[in-house]
């Protein structure tokens, strides 16, 4: 089916105190800039390879690939909160020390380092920065028991349409429950936690992404107090860091961002070298000819089957010797209309 969607979603969180709030948001991030790396520039690689230029393919969602592999594996972050949760003697201490016993010794869990928050247990070495986070109530949050009977009631008897419609998809109380389906239940007793639904619904979200042909656009607010023109700049940068801007341009500087067509680049730019241009049928022999009349170097742009691609920069400077050519012509042309309106009067 076709259809346009928009995800909004909150950026990466670094407060004076994290929680599992916090956690669960970053990586939602961690998982969501993987796909923007791989989306962005693995797809821009293949673009590269299919266009005959030598390329070395480069995989930028490994960047992150060692967190996410964390938060994932069987005895990482969610795992041992699931298994924890499960247990009903389990106490915050407890699954502290579970986390630091599995994963104590992997480069990216660090010893926390929170200057607001001194009894957070552990730190995050995540792509946007270090966060402390403190695990205080993230199992009785995880486990966020909401009884049967009540959701029955809800549903049953509420007037509300919003409320009924939100807790469409949970069972409720059953009326009739037969003996094997309540052997069965009590075998697999434990129920949905918050972590559970969580991951379910981030997988679903990220398997509808690989689908779409996504876009993406980044917010930045430029102040804390809400003041039209004002800007602060320690915030908008941690803003870009935060939401992935700056790894994009880390990664756009290593690749070729910028490409044009071969008839669009001769018919834009061949006032640069019309001989040159002319001199051969051949697209990358007539493109080499040009670019080598005006002396531009062959480390800033490459020239593939179908299109030429620039590095960050490369066009921008290909369009200012354009413009200096056409602003002498124009004024080569102005000075000899002036001469033909001026001639009378001589």
């Amino acid at each position: 089916a076709n259809f346009c969607a928009v995800l909004d979603i909150a950026g990466f969180e670094i407060f004076d105190y994290n929680g599992f709030e916090q956690i669960s948001i970053n990586f939602v991030n961690e998982k969501l800039q993987q796909f923007f790396n791989h989306h962005m520039f693995v797809v821009e690689q293949e673009t590269y390879v299919g266009e005959g230029i030598d390329w070395q393919m480069v995989d930028f969602g490994l960047d992150l690939q060692a967190c996410i592999v964390m938060f994932e594996k069987p005895m990482g972050i969610w795992a041992i909160l699931e298994e924890e949760s499960l247990f009903p003697k389990a106490t915050d201490k407890s699954f502290e020390e579970k986390l630091k016993a599995s994963l104590g010794k992997l480069p990216i869990f660090l010893k926390p380092q929170s200057k607001t928050d001194k009894h957070a247990h552990f730190a995050l070495n995540h792509y946007a920065g270090i966060v402390s986070y403190n695990v205080t109530g993230w199992l009785e949050k995880n486990k966020d028991p909401v009884n049967d009977t009540v959701v029955e009631v809800m549903k049953a008897t509420s007037s509300n349409t919003l409320l009924v419609h939100l807790w469409r998809d949970h069972p409720g109380q059953p009326t009739t429950t037969p003996k094997e389906e309540g052997k069965k239940k009590k075998k697999g007793s434990g129920g949905k936690t918050v972590s559970s639904v969580y991951l379910i619904s981030l997988n679903e979200l990220m398997t509808t992404l690989h689908s779409c042909e996504p876009h993406f656009v980044r917010c930045l607010v430029p102040n804390t107090h809400k003041k039209p023109g004002d800007v602060e700049p320690p915030l908008i940068m941690h803003q870009l860091t935060c939401n992935g801007v700056l790894e994009g341009i880390r990664i756009c500087m290593r690749g070729f961002p910028n490409r044009v067509g071969y008839n669009d680049f001769k018919s834009r730019y061949w006032i640069l070298g019309e001989k040159e241009i002319k001199s051969s049928k051949e697209n990358k022999t007539a493109v080499y000819a040009m670019m080598d009349k005006i002396q531009f170097s062959r480390d800033i742009y490459r020239l593939g089957h179908t299109m030429v691609f620039f590095r960050a920069g490369a066009m921008a400077k290909l369009e200012e010797i354009r413009d200096e050519i056409v602003l002498r012509l124009t004024r080569m042309l102005q000075g000899e209309v002036l001469k033909y309106i001026r001639r009378p009067d001589f």
